[in-house]
């Protein structure tokens, strides 16, 4: 007598989802079921027998068919399910939910008949690009400001500067406060969380704690106790307390100031290491037109990421997502690990699911992003060889050999293949799309400014991103 097979149908599904219903033999119903039995017997203990040398009906009547029945009848969906996947030759994306549910396909269980499953999982989408050529993007064009540069200056002196006691005056922006304050709410009455502190240093500057707490301090003297009515902002971060009027009872215990050193060749020594304060100009103009260049490249990548996107035609499923959000919620978790915090008690229940649902939104985006990349590659024909990832890894052969940790070089592999066949395929993009960058308000205003515009000149330039010298 032939023996009974496994009888698989797929369906696919909306949301690139797949059913598999499954005809599973009575044969394999019994086999599980003795399996089962024989792995309880071999561990269990009843009074009277030897473990391994428990009868079958003892055995069934202290345990009970029922639980038996469902130890056996996870084992036959599990193993079914594997065979399944095997004879279709599909990967899921996630683990196979149960159509009925299992209490219901218990009740009707019997090992004596074959076994109707209905089980449904995610599947890879279908990936299509409407258009993978002559993208067309637009961004703002804007130039690199000189007052940059002194802005840095500035910041560096706020750095070095000397902190002394201020005395003989009433408190004014750019100080710093020493203050004591309690909150509540007005309409409540309740204390506002995280709104009382004994002592804290709080700089004066506008934009800093919520409107008009700074403002409220200045002209303050020492010693001096003042009540705030305030209101926190509509999109404050603390969603308990958006839109709400509350009342600040502020005491000033302290005040000091800033002694900024004097711009020259000693300061240029002192914060950058340079001989003179020409030469550390120089070199922060250097930096900052460097991080104005990658920035104004990132926005054009980004915008031509997006532009690509849009061209997508998939039913992304939700598993996907759900994996990019846990991913982002393990890397969180990881910085701070890193910062020496104890994630245990700090990624609670509640912050793990705010966490993702503030960061859902981007991993859809990142899903997105990522698909449309692999549908270019596929469209395009476009792969990293063995011989570039290989070259790739010589860079990181002395961090290999000096690493006290393990590294997982086939992972490593994957991560720079990946990384290769995106900077491939943003530079195919930048070769074949065109870009136009659009003049602002403020740029033009800039440029009336420096005497270089003129009636004639364009609000919009098109630029072919076919540059040579950028790709090499």
């Amino acid at each position: 007598m032939a023996k009974e097979e496994l009888i698989v149908k797929t369906t696919p599904l909306p949301q690139s989802r797949i059913s598999f219903e499954l005809e599973i033999p009575s044969e394999t119903c019994k086999t599980c079921v003795n399996e089962t039995i024989s792995s309880i017997s071999r561990s269990a203990k009843i009074p009277g027998f030897r473990m391994g040398k428990i009868p079958k009906q003892v055995l069934i009547q202290r345990i009970g068919i029922t639980q038996l029945h469902a130890s056996a009848l996870e084992k036959i969906i599990d193993k079914s399910w594997q065979e399944a996947l095997k004879i279709k030759s599909i990967e899921p994306l996630s683990e196979p939910e149960l159509v009925d549910g299992f209490e219901s396909l218990l009740e009707k269980f019997s090992p004596e008949k074959s076994l109707k499953v209905t089980l449904q999982t995610d599947v890879a989408p279908e990936l299509k690009l409407k258009k993978s050529k002559g993208l067309n993007v637009e961004i703002s064009k804007t130039t690199f400001d000189p007052k940059s540069v002194d802005e840095a200056l500035e910041k560096s002196r706020s750095q070095f500067a000397n902190i002394v006691p201020v005395t003989n005056r009433a408190a004014k922006l750019g100080d710093i406060a020493v203050v004591s304050f309690k909150g509540k709410y007005k309409k409540s009455g309740k204390e506002i969380d995280g709104g009382t502190s004994e002592s804290m240093d709080l700089e004066l500057e506008k934009n800093k704690m919520i409107p008009g707490f700074v403002e409220g301090i200045v002209k303050m003297k020492i010693g001096d106790t003042k009540t705030l009515n305030l209101k926190f902002p509509e999109d404050y971060s603390h969603e308990d307390s958006r839109g709400k009027e509350a009342i600040f009872e502020v005491n000033l215990k302290d005040l000091k100031e800033k002694e900024l050193p004097k711009l020259n060749d000693d300061f240029a020594k002192q914060s950058g290491n340079k001989e003179s304060l020409k030469e550390l100009k120089k070199d922060i103009e250097k930096q900052l037109k460097d991080n104005f260049e990658k920035s104004q490249k990132d926005i054009k990548i980004e915008a031509l990421l997006d532009a690509l996107t849009n061209e997508l035609v998939a039913e992304i499923p939700k598993s996907m997502i759900d994996i990019e959000v846990r991913n982002n919620i393990e890397q969180t978790a990881q910085r701070f690990a890193q910062q020496g915090l104890d994630v245990k008690s700090t990624f609670t229940t509640e912050l793990v699911k705010s966490l993702a649902e503030s960061t859902r939104p981007q991993a859809e985006k990142n899903v997105q992003r990522n698909l449309a990349l692999k549908a270019l590659a596929e469209t395009e024909k476009i792969t990293v060889e063995k011989e570039e990832i290989d070259l790739k890894m010589k860079d990181y052969e002395d961090a290999i050999s000096k690493s006290s940790k393990q590294i997982d070089i086939k992972k490593l592999s994957e991560v720079i293949s990946n990384d290769l066949l995106k900077e491939k395929l943003i530079i195919w993009l930048e070769e074949n799309s065109e870009v136009k960058e659009k003049t602002t308000k403020a740029t033009k205003t800039a440029t009336k400014k420096t005497k270089t515009a003129t009636k004639t000149t364009k609000t919009t330039k098109t630029t072919k991103t076919q540059n040579k010298k950028e790709k090499k």
